[in-house]
């Protein structure tokens, strides 16, 4: 499964990938707006989190994502906690 994870904190990008590899997931994260939101491709789930994100990510998101069918799991905190309960909803657990 991949996911792509937007917002969060920049620090803590190492422990995104990390636990998203516990649950057997390939993570790509985006956390600065220097770059937008490019080369998403076509993930399995995007995870939104949604008190560190920028107005601009969004609109780059959205851009990219226009037309896909793709699920979008939001969180208003960007804690490990918060992405684990995510990754345990849809992935069904470890």
């Amino acid at each position: 499964m991949s996911v792509v994870i937007v917002g969060g904190n920049e620090r803590m990008e190492r422990q995104y990938t990390e636990l998203c590899r516990q649950y057997s997931c390939k993570a790509k994260v985006f956390t600065k707006t220097s770059g937008g939101v490019r080369s998403v491709g076509s993930p399995d789930l995007i995870v939104l989190f949604t008190g560190t994100v920028s107005h601009k990510m969004l609109r780059s998101l959205e851009c990219e994502t226009k037309g896909m069918n793709i699920p979008i799991a939001k969180s208003h905190t960007s804690s490990i906690t918060a992405l684990r309960n995510i990754l345990e909803a849809h992935t069904g657990g470890m």
